[in-house]
């Protein structure tokens, strides 16, 4: 009995000196690094275009939206008078367009004809009255101050004709090709003025472009929406990222196409993720200053890792927790 005793005594000793041994062993050895991110997703604002009142919000907080559904629409009575003015408008051009298209009415073109015919009828009276005149006056009878005054006369009622003339060709013929021209393309200019304000008045209406989950709805039914003001945010967790801040000494473990293996507690599993980018300058916001016989400081750089197979319940701003032993940091 006495010698199970002893060698009971030494395996409990000797026990006792390995577990020690062990232990402070195992207390100096190199701790591994433990890495924690963040997750992170496209996060998109849906506002419009032009000031407004809202009148209806159709989506909630937490509602899945798909592309081109219907998120709000806006009251907005200046937009309606806008766009009364600009159809006015268009018809007004499109009027002065078929004026100068069809010329001068039929009535004026008349009265033109009429007025050189009564040009020209004066120009052959007096051209009758000079010859007569001329006549006399080489008979004696008349002075020859008579004579110039008759031919100035009829002079004058032949250039009275001239022009008459020009203004019954004048009416026949229209507009000219450049006043045509310039008619037509203030149509134009008017009908890009419609399109412009009904392309605001459109936008009155507002759709999604883009699917994903109502993580905010900034304003409601009968609130002021200034122009460009996000009314509703959507995320999208089917676009969603890690985010770490590698120390440069680690970054060799997190180079473009690298995949590991991240905790992700929220959700109580792990998964696998690949280095999608890496910054191209790193963030001298946080220096880590190193034993001075290292001889420089640590920066860190920022590195987005997408899941390799879409993760179910992902949330934005859930830790991502990553270990890497001394053994990786030393390879």
């Amino acid at each position: 009995m006495k010698y199970l005793s002893a060698v009971f005594t030494v395996i409990l000793f000797i026990g006792i000196a390995a577990w020690t041994s062990f232990s402070f062993w195992h207390a100096y050895q190199p701790k591994p690094v433990k890495l924690q991110g963040q997750i992170e997703a496209e996060e998109y604002f849906i506002s419009s275009k032009v000031p407004g009142r809202i009148r209806d919000v159709f989506v909630k907080k937490g509602e899945q939206v798909t592309k081109d559904q219907l998120i709000f629409t806006l009251e907005s009575p200046e937009i309606d008078a806008k766009l009364q003015q600009a159809k006015a408008g268009e018809k007004a051009a499109g009027a002065m367009a078929q004026k100068a298209r069809t010329g001068a009415r039929g009535q004026q073109i008349r009265a033109a004809k009429d007025q050189w015919k009564k040009a020209e009828a004066a120009s052959r009276l007096m051209e009758k009255t000079y010859g007569r005149i001329n006549t006399l006056f080489k008979d004696g009878v008349v002075a020859e101050q008579k004579k110039d005054e008759a031919f100035t006369r009829w002079q004058a009622a032949q250039y009275t004709e001239n022009a008459a003339r020009q203004m019954y060709e004048m009416a026949r013929e229209g507009a000219r090709k450049e006043t045509r021209q310039a008619a037509e393309e203030k149509v134009n200019m008017a009908a890009g003025a419609v399109a412009e304000v009904e392309a605001y008045k459109a936008d009155t209406r507002i759709k999604s472009w883009f699917k994903g989950e109502v993580a905010q709805v900034m304003l409601s039914k009968g609130e002021l929406a200034p122009q460009g003001f996000p009314v509703v945010t959507v995320v999208d967790m089917e676009d969603a990222w890690a985010v770490f801040n590698i120390r440069e000494d680690l970054l060799s473990r997190f180079k473009k196409g690298t995949r590991f293996i991240a905790r992700i507690p929220a959700l109580d599993r792990d998964s696998e993720f690949q280095v999608t980018h890496v910054a191209v300058m790193g963030d001298f916001a946080t220096w880590r200053t190193t034993d001075a016989g290292k001889g420089f400081d640590m920066k860190t750089f920022e590195v987005e890792a997408r899941p390799v197979a879409p993760l179910k319940d992902l949330r934005v701003g859930m830790s991502v927790l990553v270990n890497i032993t001394q053994t990786e940091i030393q390879e």
